[in-house]
């Protein structure tokens, strides 16, 4: 608003109504009331992930490094991280400033599994569960999906990589 602007004083309460998006009429609801038309900026905040300390590449995010702040989300550019169970345990990609705002491009899923380690295979059906060794054809993430080739039979299998770096063979 111009600050030269003077209204005269309301002897009741001032009655509000949006007229647009970025606008709201503002009057004096007297007979010879007045009307100001005041324009809005509005502002919308959202939780996100922030790095309290710089991280270098391929290091581990934990719990520690992250805080979530509240930011305009007018200024926020690109998919931002709100929810620390995407970031912790995660690698960063590159070097990662302090205060940077987190996405999922900026980190990678640990690789368990490196192409050419031996890996324990497993193979579950209901109760029975069968364990063998194979060599992991690429490289893999927990939860990711491997190609193994079983060390005794040489057939090539698909599995999930696990926490632990055992594979579970699809059925």
């Amino acid at each position: 608003l111009d600050p030269g602007l003077r209204m005269p004083a309301c002897p009741i309460a001032l009655q509000a109504q949006p007229t647009g998006t970025n606008t709201v009429e503002v009057s004096c609801p007297q007979p010879a009331g007045w009307r100001l038309f005041v324009p809005l900026k509005v502002r919308r905040n959202q939780d996100v992930l922030v790095l309290r300390r710089g991280i270098s590449a391929g290091e581990t995010i934990s719990l520690a490094d992250i805080s979530i702040e509240k930011r305009d989300a007018a200024r926020i550019v690109g998919a931002v991280l709100a929810d620390p169970v995407a970031a912790v345990g995660k690698s960063a990609r590159r070097v990662l400033p302090a205060g940077s705002l987190l996405s999922a491009n900026d980190l990678v899923t640990q690789r368990l599994v490196r192409r050419g380690d031996t890996v324990p295979l497993v193979s579950r059906n209901g109760g029975l569960e069968v364990r063998m060794s194979g060599r992991a054809l690429s490289d893999a993430g927990e939860n990711e999906r491997v190609s193994v080739e079983n060390s005794s039979s040489r057939r090539v299998v698909q599995g999930i990589v696990e926490a632990s770096g055992t594979v579970v063979v699809s059925r």
